[in-house]
């Protein structure tokens, strides 16, 4: 498994298992054993974990796994570990958002992760106009100079903002991003950003919710209602990319590509966002450890001048979405942003 430096001392896998499959508000937790699982994926040498204040559960599981790994392997492995949560406020607290109500929600994610410090913890705001975004953003500063978190990132923030905050003098380290062989967003202006301002960034949505897979080549376009809102929302991306005829195309340049690496679609989409410029990692989404051994592939797989090529094709036809990073999900009025759901942090603090 490649590694990337965040820091001096600070190492993460290049293939991160995210955990917002394992919410229970996501859909059925399809694992007999999730923190099985996550040892599992540690042993294998994804060592880096991704988790939200806001994904009902999540924590506190991997705060499990913790306690357990530490107990089997000792506290130097367990250093090892990275865990890289949020901080996600309700649209409804941000007009009041308070010091306080910031540090309730850290103390709270601090106790279901069982740890005196959060690793790195991913900032998100929901609404620009409400004008307080930045002062939250000092106020976990704040809480990373009393040592309650190690590192700042964001998440979903556009470049706008990300480049004014650290104007402001806020360390961001990091940026998640959705960022895909489908959603390009980034590319226009966040990339270069971020290779000037030294911000990693990491990716999610590199198979789209699982459309990016065998299992779709060929296969009819969807109606009706979608299995989870993950399949909902990458739908509609398919549709701003460029349609069903284009993304079947897209699928089957993907195919061909697999066969020479004797890989799959899912991994040869996720190792192609990896080769991308600042892109540290990829965030792969894992309900259980039956696709650990393709998890890990994507860091082995390197593309060849002709595999880029046949991509390069495909995308040359495709539509670019419109607005920079996360804004078409920011509009709550949209179709993409009919679809959020902006108030899952109840109870946080």
């Amino acid at each position: 498994m490649q590694r990337f430096k965040l820091s001096p001392g600070y190492e993460i896998s290049r293939v991160v298992r995210g955990g917002w499959q394992l919410s229970g508000s996501h859909s059925p937790v399809i694992s007999d054993d999730p923190v099985g699982d996550m040892i599992a994926f540690a042993e294998a040498g994804i060592t880096t974990f991704d988790c939200a204040d806001i994904y009902t559960g999540v924590e506190e599981l991997i705060g499990r796994f913790r306690a357990r790994y530490r107990d089997l392997r000792g506290q130097v492995a367990l250093n090892r570990i990275k865990i890289h949560t949020k901080f996600v406020p309700d649209l409804d607290v941000l007009p009041h958002i308070s010091k306080s109500y910031v540090e309730k929600v850290i103390d709270t994610s601090l106790r279901r992760l069982e740890m005196e410090r959060l690793d790195l913890v991913q900032f998100h705001w929901w609404n620009y106009d409400v004008p307080r975004w930045l002062e939250t953003a000092h106020w976990l500063e704040g809480l990373r100079r009393a040592g309650k978190i190690d590192k700042i990132g964001g998440t979903n923030f556009d470049t706008r903002r990300m480049t004014e905050m650290i104007d402001s003098g806020v360390p961001v380290a990091s940026m998640q991003v959705q960022y895909s062989l489908l959603d390009r967003r980034p590319a226009k202006s966040m990339v270069q950003v971020a290779l000037e301002r030294g911000v990693a960034l990491f990716c999610y949505g590199t198979v789209a919710g699982g459309f990016l897979s065998e299992k779709w080549l060929g296969a009819p376009e969807p109606t009706g209602v979608m299995e989870n809102r993950s399949l909902t929302k990458y739908r509609l991306i398919i549709e701003e990319f460029g349609g069903w005829d284009l993304f079947q195309a897209l699928l089957r340049v993907l195919r061909d590509i697999a066969r020479r690496h004797q890989s799959d679609i899912a991994t040869v989409a996720a190792a192609a966002v990896l080769e991308w410029p600042s892109v540290a990692a990829v965030i792969v989404g894992a309900r259980n450890r039956a696709h650990l051994a393709s998890n890990l592939a994507i860091s082995d797989l390197t593309l060849r001048a002709e595999d880029r090529s046949g991509i390069d094709e495909v995308l040359a036809e495709a539509r670019e979405l419109d607005g920079d990073v996360f804004g078409l999900e920011r509009d709550t009025t949209g179709r993409h942003g009919s679809i959020m759901k902006y108030n899952l942090n109840k109870g946080a603090a």
